[in-house]
């Protein structure tokens, strides 16, 4: 049976209206609107026509009933910055990746979710108390990627055609999933990674409404910076009026970026307003606002690896695509960078 939900969520995915769609797949603006209200189902030939037009295999329109996740679900970063269109792609292909989760599931027992709820904690607080039964110390966390996939996490990567959006999280069926932008250095990937934690923390149970996202977006910052850099660990360091070198030689201990220490630095008053204007500039006139010279290598999922490389038993891109009747390159981008390509 022809499910209309599966039509509309592979348009939304690839950013088209249906207008769009109409030109790209010859079919006619009219049928489009009918199928996708479920009002008449399509022909053999105008379905062959928008599997090609969608990248998909026939069957996909076959398949149980599927919609993007809810907007109100997914923690955006900089959402004002994000149109509605590009939104809608991004959480349109997270249903997909969730569907391509599950199939990994179907082989592979993953790790239970085990994120605590702290949303009556400060930040700082928060952040503390996970670190503490996660038994973390003090110390920097060697791969924010593996921590979360070891709490039950699913990462994924998201199209970095869509620049404007850092990363994005959200629980669906009591799972959690962090959508990360691998086109970014180590240290900021790290720090998004960190930033969504808190969001799960904090957060995790709330509707992401816009009224509300700026003091989210504050408070997982806030989360991030403490979980990456422990106020206690960071003022044991005597970093009070710490010049470039020291700063720079903390950020690689920390892992994290030289703005990102820098502005830890004076949230800890370790710098004076003075101190940390000048620094920001000097690290932006060496080009670390931008990028992170001689910086740390991106993470990569160890879960994945396993899962897609293992000698015994592995879930290929092509076995997941054929598994969802789609192409294994959209596969491939659900993973990208978080896996080798060629191993996909």
């Amino acid at each position: 049976m022809f499910n209309p939900s599966r039509l509309r969520l592979a348009r939304l995915r690839l950013g088209l209206t249906i207008t769009k769609l109409a030109e790209t797949s010859g079919v006619s603006l009219r049928s489009l609107t009918e199928y996708e209200n479920g009002k008449r189902e399509p022909s053999e030939e105008n379905l062959t026509r928008l599997a090609g037009a969608l990248f998909v295999a026939p069957h996909f329109f076959e398949r149980e009933a599927i919609d993007p996740v809810p907007v109100e679900a997914a923690s955006f970063r900089k959402l004002s910055k994000a149109t509605a269109t590009r939104r809608g792609a991004v959480l349109a292909t997270a249903a997909l990746t969730i569907e391509f989760f599950k199939t990994i599931e179907n082989r592979f027992r993953l790790p239970d979710p085990s994120i605590p709820s702290f949303d009556k904690l400060s930040p700082e607080q928060a952040a503390d108390l996970v670190r503490r039964q996660w038994n973390l110390g003090d110390r920097p966390i060697s791969s924010m990627v593996h921590l979360l996939e070891s709490k039950g996490v699913r990462l994924a990567s998201l199209n970095h055609e869509y620049s404007d959006i850092d990363a994005f999280c959200f629980i669906q069926d009591g799972v959690p999933y962090v959508f990360l932008n691998t086109s970014k250095s180590g240290e900021r990937q790290r720090f998004d990674a960190a930033h969504e934690l808190g969001h799960l923390v904090l957060h995790g149970h709330l509707e992401m409404v816009p009224a509300t996202s700026k003091s989210r977006e504050a408070e997982a910052n806030a989360f991030a910076a403490n979980f990456l850099m422990p106020r206690s660990a960071v003022l044991a360091q005597s970093m009070n009026g710490a010049g470039i070198d020291r700063i720079l030689a903390a950020r690689s201990y920390w892992r994290t970026s030289a703005m990102a220490m820098t502005h830890r630095l004076r949230e800890l008053q370790l710098l004076s307003d003075w101190q940390y204007r000048s620094t920001c500039i000097t690290l932006s006139d060496r080009g670390y606002r931008r990028s992170e010279p001689d910086g740390i290598m991106p993470e990569t999922s160890q879960l994945l690896r396993k899962v897609m490389y293992g000698s015994q038993s592995r879930v290929s891109a092509k076995d997941a695509a054929t598994a969802l009747d789609i192409h294994p390159g959209e596969i491939r981008e659900y993973v990208r960078h978080l896996v080798p390509i060629s191993a996909a």
